[in-house]
């Protein structure tokens, strides 16, 4: 019937999702925690759902930059309201959206950064990265929050702890993007200032270059998390709270890893110890400082 006709879809070549086997397990922060509501943990893992799933396209080696976008537009147009049948992380992320009427931008946004992922592999400086931060990071903070009604006023601390914690798991990563992806996430312009390279990164150890091009990240990526321990002063959810508390506590131990730690040696991780004393001294935090 005219105007009622459904739009062909484009075919896939194979199956939308491409699942790497990662999960909230691999990640440095909680995911939809015991803190919160509980109403509200399914929908903080329906997110996840949809990133891990549109990130595994991005990251999948065996796919073209093409293929991807593909996929990853496909993602997009589900979420919108396109037929579902291939795309259940999409799908699944749309109904929640539906349910809680939280806005889809925030969806669109981390797709925008996946995109980048699939066709961008380098960064000029650290204007660049945040850039790319914004979209790829400070969406999944901003979800959380509207979850759970809070202000957007407490954007201006939650996006510097998502982009902490980024550019963190960027450092963490940095030898495996090069040799996996060819994706370098540390700037062009702090490479050439310490008389680094991009093949430094292919190394067995860090050059004394490469080193201080890691620690000059981490002096910025401090910074962000100093803008961030505000967050759970302005929070107004308990248990949200008690978690920004957490993950505040993890970022600040990671960076305190990497000062000491070689991503190229190994892979510079929290420990089972990191993570309790992060929900001890996170949780006590968080309800500290909401009461102050």
């Amino acid at each position: 019937m005219e105007g009622t006709g459904a739009v062909a879809e484009p075919e896939l070549t194979s199956v939308l999702e491409t699942p790497s086997g990662k999960g909230q397990g691999d990640e440095n922060f909680p995911v939809g925690s015991w803190l919160i509501r509980r109403d509200l943990r399914p929908h903080v893992h329906a997110f996840y759902r949809f990133a891990r799933q549109a990130d595994d396209i991005a990251d999948n080696s065996g796919l073209s930059p093409e293929d991807k976008l593909r996929r990853l537009d496909r993602m997009a147009a589900v979420l919108d309201g396109a037929p579902d049948g291939d795309a259940p992380a999409a799908a699944a992320m749309r109904a929640s959206l539906a349910a809680t009427g939280t806005t889809a931008q925030h969806c669109h946004d981390l797709l925008h950064a996946f995109r980048l992922d699939a066709t961008k592999l380098r960064y000029r400086d650290w204007d660049d990265l945040m850039m790319y931060c914004r979209y790829s990071a400070s969406p999944v903070g901003r979800q959380v929050l509207d979850l759970h009604g809070e202000s957007r006023d407490t954007w201006r601390h939650s996006d510097p702890l998502c982009d902490a914690l980024q550019v963190l798991n960027h450092l963490q990563d940095c030898g495996v993007d090069f040799g996996a992806l060819n994706r370098v996430y540390l700037p062009e312009a702090d490479l050439a200032a310490y008389g680094s390279r991009v093949a430094d990164l292919a190394t067995a150890r860090a050059s004394p270059g490469l080193r201080s091009v890691i620690d000059r990240l981490l002096d910025r990526t401090e910074a962000l998390i100093d803008s961030a321990r505000r967050l759970p002063v302005v929070v107004q959810s308990t248990g949200l709270r008690r978690e920004t508390g957490v993950i505040v506590t993890l970022a600040e131990r990671l960076a305190r890893r990497l000062r000491r730690g070689d991503p190229l040696a190994a892979r510079v991780k929290l420990s089972r110890g990191d993570f309790a004393m992060a929900l001890l001294l996170g949780a006590w935090r968080g309800r500290r400082w909401g009461q102050g």
